[in-house]
């Protein structure tokens, strides 16, 4: 039983030392490059394009030589993962696979980001063939994170495409094909622009969307022909006849199957498979004679070390039988290792598929996530829309009261749909709070005055103890304080009928600019029960079910108040007692900032631009915004026009001159990014603002890639709303008048 593991052990050093050695690449030398390694790669990538991978592997072998000659591992790793996808492209995954781990061995020795990002680049396509595409998606996410290489981009957002066509998702994958059409790639520029038109017709195709899928494989066919992308042209013909006999379009069908056989004949040919193969067969063979050699080299080193000492040619003749007797057990070893390799397998295939499904549990809740927030936010822009017009209409005094109070819980209700979004983000610790100045007392006011009607209703007081010693001027995130406030006092009136709620603010101690607050929020309500009180700050928790039928609400609030006081370093407390009401409190440390200057009260302001004469075109399918966003560009004397839908704009904008467009982004149809690029392919002077309530799909680089001047995101702060549209308007017309 010893002598087993005395040779299994000496196997695996064996096989160490045979691992060690291999580290130092080394390729056959029949012939000695003459040209630098960037210039073999530049040669290499124009082969494979042109589908003669057997020319690509040779200048791939000759920049792998002149990258060890410079004893430049980093250009060598860049070989390895080169070799690694023409061998995909030559359907041998397990040559590619062979390339891949080499590299990934060398770049366990050094710092190589970009080669990291190739790394995993290559590992989400080895994903993509195997069918699982959210763990592909996954790996394409991290190359991105490692690297800012445009070309690699590209690379990694044609595969991003392909990948959410496979799973279907048409939306996301127009976007990425649309941003290659319109690349500047420095290398594969016309390359991946034939394959991303390529992309767009299979997608139109799926879709049903015959016309736009053959105008695309055209495209991709015209581009295909001229570069001599051979693999390219036979897919453009195949997609085309496809589309044409679909379209019972038969004569147009027939020519590109003549075109296909034509092709393929001159293509696909056994012999052009033979060499292409052979290439692929004397590289490898190549780099095994190499390591053959290195190895008997060594082994004549250690007999001639063995010649001078007795000693050890004893232990090199131990070697050798222990080598022999290894041989022997080899065999077994194998077969306890196939076995295990199979129950890992087994075990790694329900591991993936535990992934997937947790994947796509996450991709449900991100979705869920993305319609909530654009459903909110547009009936809010409605909300703070109307407000800022009757603001401006000379309300009375009780009226602007009122007016102020609703901006205040319309810019409240924006800003608890961001944290309730991003509540992903505080449970991971990366929601930070915001350090900006602000006035404690003016926060807690707000607060109450929002809250009246409510206490009102209840026929409650809302006082406020509020210690004059605290600084006017601190330093912290008056949203996010107002947030826990309102929940705070919005739960103890929900309780509290015919009592007090009473707001608490004291400062506990102050050194120089550090200030320690403390603050309690107590009610006469009904109190809450000592069992009740240690789950009360759990998710949908309001102690019963009785409570919840007779007072309604989610039991939000106090989860919520807790997550954002964890933010602050803080902690909430409760002391209760059922009929006689609760008591909440905490602790906050701020920054004072007592050279500033009080705040003024709030005004609108009107823009310095003179608006006068302007004409826009608003494109909105919402009834109610197009009356909202018409009446804030009257109030500035501009005139504007209304297109219903993406096409209707198109159309307008062809026909129509406009100052600006203000355009939404999701409608039915086509959409906003959409019709933007197509309003670019005869219109590049008009400024294009986005205007739209933005979701979490949704890509602001996206929006400028499809030609967007600018992003307003719905609801919007109108003076920030006048800002952006006379930014883009005047600015655009300077730049006009300079060009003339």
């Amino acid at each position: 039983m010893r002598l087993r593991y005395l040779h299994t052990g000496y196997l695996l050093y064996c096989l160490a030392l045979l691992l060690l050695l291999a580290t130092g690449y080394s390729y056959a030398q029949d012939s000695v490059p003459t040209k630098s390694y960037e210039a073999y790669f530049h040669e290499a990538m124009t082969y494979r394009h042109q589908n003669k991978l057997d020319l690509a592997l040779g200048s791939l072998e000759d920049a792998a030589k002149v990258a060890e000659q410079n004893d430049n591992m980093k250009a060598v790793i860049d070989a390895l993962h080169k070799f690694s996808i023409v061998y995909l492209e030559l359907d041998k995954k397990s040559n590619s696979e062979v390339y891949w781990d080499r590299a990934n061995a060398q770049l366990k020795k050094m710092e190589y980001p970009f080669g990291n990002a190739v790394q995993k680049y290559i590992s989400g396509l080895y994903k993509y063939r195997e069918g699982n595409n959210f763990q592909a998606i996954a790996e394409m996410n991290e190359a991105k994170q490692l690297t800012n290489d445009r070309n690699l981009v590209n690379n990694i957002l044609l595969a991003e495409a392909n990948i959410y066509l496979a799973l279907e998702k048409y939306d996301v994958a127009t976007k990425n094909f649309n941003s290659l059409i319109i690349n500047t790639d420095p290398f594969e520029q016309q390359f991946l622009t034939t394959k991303a038109s390529l992309g767009l017709a299979k997608l139109h195709l799926a879709m049903g969307n015959l016309e736009e899928g053959a105008t695309n494989a055209e495209n991709a066919l015209k581009l295909a022909k001229e570069n001599k992308f051979f693999v390219e042209i036979v897919a453009s013909n195949e997609l085309l006849a496809s589309i044409y006999e679909q379209m019972v379009r038969y004569d147009l069908s027939l020519q590109n199957v003549r075109n296909l056989l034509t092709i393929k004949d001159s293509l696909f040919t056994s012999d052009k498979l033979k060499t292409e193969n052979k290439a692929a067969q004397k590289i490898q063979f190549d780099f095994l004679t190499n390591e053959i050699t290195r190895l008997e080299e060594k082994n004549e080193e250690l007999s001639q070390e063995a010649r001078s000492s007795e000693l050890t040619a004893i232990l090199t003749s131990a070697f050798l039988t222990i080598i022999s007797l290894l041989a022997v057990s080899l065999y077994r070893n194998n077969q306890i290792k196939l076995k295990t390799n199979d129950l890992l397998q087994t075990k790694n295939n329900e591991l993936q598929s535990a992934r997937d499904a947790a994947v796509q549990a996450m991709e449900a809740k991100t979705n869920f996530l993305s319609t909530v927030s654009h459903e909110l936010r547009t009936p809010l822009y409605a909300v703070t829309g109307l407000t800022h017009l009757l603001l401006e209409e000379n309300p009375s005094k009780n009226q602007k009261e009122h007016l102020k109070a609703l901006k205040f819980s319309g810019d409240y209700l924006l800003n608890f749909i961001n944290d309730i979004l991003h509540i992903n983000k505080i449970d991971a610790d990366k929601l930070e709070p915001l350090t900006i100045e602000f006035n404690l007392k003016k926060v807690l006011k707000e607060v109450i005055d929002s809250l009246q009607q409510s206490a009102k209703e209840n026929k409650t007081k809302i006082l406020l103890e509020y210690d004059e010693d605290i600084p006017s001027h601190l330093m912290s995130d008056p949203l996010k304080l107002s947030q826990i406030f309102m929940n705070l006092v919005g739960n103890a009136l929900k309780f509290t009928k015919n009592g007090e709620v009473k707001v608490i603010a004291r400062l506990m101690k102050k050194f120089e600019e550090d200030v320690t607050l403390y603050f309690e929020v107590a009610d006469t309500g009904i109190g809450i029960s000592k069992d009740q009180q240690e789950n009360i700050f759990e998710g949908f928790e309001q102690g019963s079910i009785q409570i919840n039928r007779e007072y309604g609400g989610t039991g939000l609030g106090l989860t919520i108040v807790k997550s954002l006081l964890g933010l602050f370093g803080s902690k909430i407390q409760l002391e209760s007692e059922l009929g006689k009401g609760s008591s909440f409190f905490f602790e906050l440390k701020l920054k004072s900032k007592e050279s500033a200057i009080d705040d003024v009260t709030f005004e609108i302001t009107d823009t310095d631009y003179d608006f006068k004469g302007l004409h826009i075109l608003i494109v909105e399918d919402n009834k109610i915004n197009q009356v909202i966003t018409k009446k804030m560009l009257t109030k500035k004397e501009i005139t504007s026009e209304i297109a219903n839908n993406g096409a209707e704009a198109v159309e307008m904008a062809r026909k129509n001159n406009y100052d600006a467009i203000l355009m939404d982004i999701h409608m039915p149809g086509i959409s906003g990014e959409e019709a933007t690029i197509e309003i670019r392919k005869f219109d590049q002077q008009t400024p294009i603002v986005a205007l739209t309530a933005i979701s979490l799909d949704d890509s602001l680089e996206s929006f400028y890639a499809a030609g967007c001047d600018d992003v307003v995101t719905k609801p919007f702060k109108p003076e920030v709303f006048y800002q952006k549209v006379g930014e883009n308007i005047f600015q655009n017309k300077r730049i006009k008048n300079t060009a003339s």
